[in-house]
């Protein structure tokens, strides 16, 4: 009574390995026939060719590496500056200490956060074998190697926006006093294009290369750093500035959210949806570098955060950026808000985004009265 069922299933299982044989057949047979041909070539042109492969082998083995390991990677690390050991704002004399003002702690986060960026990893989106692609196609397009860019861009857009606070607002007394000069130079650099190699063709020729301005940028901010740690700067922690550099916080969130919900919307794809960890992983790289430089604000802005009586809503803040750090999955999945096979990961992301947001409004209208 079974035999019938049994040989069904015989044939089931005997189509479908041949179409895997026949699939596996159409994938090899390019390599097949090339080692047909390179088999009767000579070693004249045998050893071009290998080394050519090897070549491409290492390259893209080292691409593989940069891309996959991320050093210095803690949502936490901001925790080892034991910022909340500090007793005066920044800018102010140090009790005790002749001559010696505190430092700025936004300072050395956006420099921590940088050094991250382009000393302790590479700088991936200005990688050669990035730039070009997987045979001609964007890895942003791809479901590889892009996460890491993402997170690296989505980390130096906080930064960017924090530099050019630092050079208008917090660098000088009420915004009417000359530009620092190690903050303007850190501005100028921290803004250059993301993409740029050593070599490129608008305009052609040879070039400096992205981190290399970067860099740049990390040594700007240590100057000033020891310059107000030697009361030979200033670092004017009014409210206002507070405010001011909130206020660019809540709009790069505020755009983040949108892209999220309408990738959310408009691409329920699950799994299989190529774009949508490049958008995860560049809001998360935002949250990642807010959360380090509100907790070196919260340092910076000491006084004023207990004079507003800001202490209780800050905290909530910083909390609720902990908790959209802690979420890191393996895969990205862009599914329906009420999928249960595919979750939808842009959402969760967007959720906490608003949060984070609300509260920092929340803080500008205070310190608006």
């Amino acid at each position: 009574m079974l035999d019938p069922i049994i040989a069904f299933f015989q044939r089931v299982f005997a189509a479908i390995g041949r179409g895997v044989g026949l699939v596996v057949a159409w994938l090899l047979w390019p390599f097949l026939a090339a080692h047909g041909w390179y088999r009767d070539r000579s070693w004249i042109i045998k050893g071009p060719i290998l080394a050519i492969l090897v070549l491409l082998i290492l390259a893209y083995g080292q691409f593989f590496y940069r891309t996959q390991i991320w050093n210095g990677f803690d949502p936490a690390f901001v925790t080892s500056y034991k910022l909340d050991t500090r007793t005066v704002p920044a800018g102010a004399a140090i009790p005790d200490q002749a001559n010696r003002c505190q430092d700025s702690a936004i300072v050395t986060l956006a420099a921590a956060l940088t050094d991250q960026n382009v000393n302790q990893n590479t700088w991936i989106s200005s990688t050669l074998l990035y730039k070009l692609g997987f045979f001609g196609i964007d890895w942003d397009n791809t479901p590889f190697f892009d996460n890491k860019a993402s997170f690296q861009r989505g980390v130096n857009q906080v930064v960017r926006r924090t530099a050019i606070q630092l050079a208008d607002n917090l660098g000088r007394v009420r915004g009417t006093s000359g530009i620092n000069n190690d903050l303007q130079d850190a501005r100028g650099n921290i803004q250059f294009d993301e993409g740029t190699w050593y070599f490129g063709t608008d305009p052609f020729g040879f070039k400096t290369p992205t981190p290399s301005y970067y860099r740049a940028a990390v040594d700007s901010w240590t100057r000033f750093n020891t310059s107000l740690a030697n009361c030979d700067a200033v670092f004017d922690s009014r409210a206002d500035n507070l405010l001011q550099l909130l206020d660019g916080m809540a709009s790069d969130l505020g755009n983040t959210s949108d892209i999220l919900r309408r990738r959310s919307e408009e691409f329920n794809a699950g799994w299989f949806d190529t774009r949508a960890d490049d958008r995860y992983w560049f809001a998360f790289g935002q949250l990642y570098a807010q959360y380090a430089l509100l907790k070196a604000a919260h340092a910076d802005f000491g006084d004023v955060i207990r004079e507003r009586n800001l202490t209780a809503i800050w905290a909530e803040m910083e909390r609720q950026l902990q908790g959209a750090l802690k979420i890191q999955p393996a895969i990205i999945s862009n599914g329906s808000e009420d999928g249960w096979i595919m979750p939808t990961h842009l959402t969760t992301m967007g959720f906490y985004t608003l949060r984070v947001r609300s509260n920092m409004v929340e803080i500008r209208a205070i310190l608006d009265r």
